[in-house]
């Protein structure tokens, strides 16, 4: 028998399950330090070019066929449309799935949050629906994990890939974790690699490993006579895409027949959990919770690529919000007379600017500049860095302009002259931080990675 939960409940349950990786991820800071006082009680009010792609089955018309299911798994499991993989390896991913039942649970209950958001995009597409349970493999519907090669969100994309498909990172948000962005782009690359394959499983393959290295593999088995489907290749596969579309495969039998297996998956709503609201101003993170009367946690729950403690960006910058609280959020944004932003941007022109200093000049501590900004202890900052610093006067009262921050920092050099000025480090080199790490991280990484990137 299925077991129905409630928003509220898979909400409560999901923070419960994201606190851990939340303190693994690099840009994710122990807390969420705020220049805002207490926030004031909220007064009382009453609760008042897709066409572009090519589609390979006709796209359901929504309002007719979809709202037909009783909830979203059924929608799912009407709209498979990729052939069945009948292996070993798929024998062997159904019995580890159906194993473990917790973890199911914990994967579905993030899950009830994106998935309906997800079908609803395929279906519009017209692509087969299977595939909105890829981030049960790639990330178990985590939006905060983040892979040793700094693939990120719940579809995993790469940052050089993440580019490609115009998905923003900079200091103060990374769209690799928003649902809406990566969403729209994870699908469509997955159509872009179905038109150049014109098969599913090879085109789930080459997600995972990369289309040039699929497209060489197809060449080697036409060059040898051989068959260039998805099994006849997976010889050539390395062991994570030998196993990628077996347990998709697994998934689906498991998410098409559950009881088979012992297991039980929530009822998901056949309706929006989540609705988009635009933001027409810099606000901090801590009081968009407060006036959508979310918890921090439940808000960053779906509005994950939010680095830092304010909501920076222009009229395209939108806030998701469970339907129930965006009407809450509309009411009290409309009564609120304190500031939305507390805080401002402060450039670094001298790498003898001390943290410690800048927190002397803005009125805070050092520890609430390093939180903000993620920059570790035993650091200083570059000149050129752009960091939030608390507002100090009403005159600094405009929106943080878009202007792709970066924020860089190196280890703090070991001695000192007997001027007082620190001295290198005795073997010449210093640990670079933030944006400066993260682009020889990811260099290197990209170097190693097989997932999203072209083979040469």
């Amino acid at each position: 028998m299925q077991a129905r939960i409630s928003k509220s409940a898979a909400i409560a349950a999901l923070m419960a399950l994201l606190a851990p990786v939340l303190a693994l991820a690099y840009d994710e800071a122990p807390g969420l330090p705020t220049a805002t006082a207490a926030l004031s009680p909220l007064p009382k009010s009453p609760i008042p070019d897709v066409n572009s792609l090519k589609l390979i089955k006709p796209a359901k018309a929504v309002d007719e066929e979809a709202f037909r299911e009783k909830d979203v798994w059924g929608r799912i499991r009407s709209g498979y449309a990729i052939p069945d993989v009948n292996n070993d390896l798929v024998t062997k991913h159904v019995n580890w799935y159906a194993t473990r039942p917790d973890y199911i649970a914990r994967t579905t209950a993030r899950a009830s949050l994106y998935l309906f958001h997800v079908v609803s995009e395929l279906e519009k597409r017209g692509m087969p629906t299977e595939l909105a349970l890829l981030p049960f493999i790639e990330s178990a519907f985590n939006p905060n994990a983040l892979s040793n090669a700094n693939a990120a969100g719940i579809w995993q994309f790469v940052p050089g890939t993440g580019r490609d498909f115009n998905l923003k990172q900079d200091a103060f948000k990374d769209e690799r974790r928003g649902i809406l962005a990566s969403t729209d782009a994870a699908l469509t690359y997955l159509q872009r690699l179905y038109d150049m394959f014109g098969d599913w499983q090879l085109a789930l393959a080459a997600y995972n490993w990369g289309e040039g290295s699929v497209q060489k593999a197809i060449k080697r088995n036409q060059a040898a006579g051989k068959p260039t489907d998805f099994e006849s290749l997976a010889a050539q596969m390395p062991a994570e895409t030998r196993n990628y579309v077996p347990k998709l495969q697994a998934v689906k039998n498991i998410v098409a027949n559950p009881q088979q297996y012992g297991l039980s998956l929530p009822v998901i709503d056949n309706s929006p959990y989540f609705t988009a609201v635009d933001k027409t101003s810099d606000i901090d993170l801590t009081v968009a919770a407060h006036l959508a009367e979310l918890s921090v946690d439940e808000f960053k729950a779906l509005n994950p690529q939010f680095k830092r403690p304010v909501i920076t960006g222009g009229e395209d910058t939108k806030i998701l919000l469970p339907k129930e609280n965006a009407e809450k959020f509309h009411i009290n944004l409309a009564q609120w007379s304190q500031e939305l932003s507390t805080w401002s941007t402060h450039k670094i022109t001298s790498a003898r600017e001390s943290i410690r200093s800048l927190a002397s000049r803005f009125h805070t501590s050092p520890e609430v500049i390093r939180q903000a900004n993620n920059i570790p202890q035993n650091s200083v900052l570059k000149a050129g860095s752009t960091i939030l610093v608390p507002k100090i006067s009403a005159s600094a009262n405009l929106d943080i302009p878009e202007d792709n921050a970066t924020v860089a920092y190196e280890a703090e050099r070991s001695g000192k002259s007997a001027k007082g000025y620190k001295l290198p480090a005795k073997n010449g080199k210093a640990e670079k931080g933030s944006v400066s790490l993260v682009k020889a991280r990811v260099a290197r990484d990209d170097a190693k990675t097989r997932k999203h990137r072209k083979a040469n």
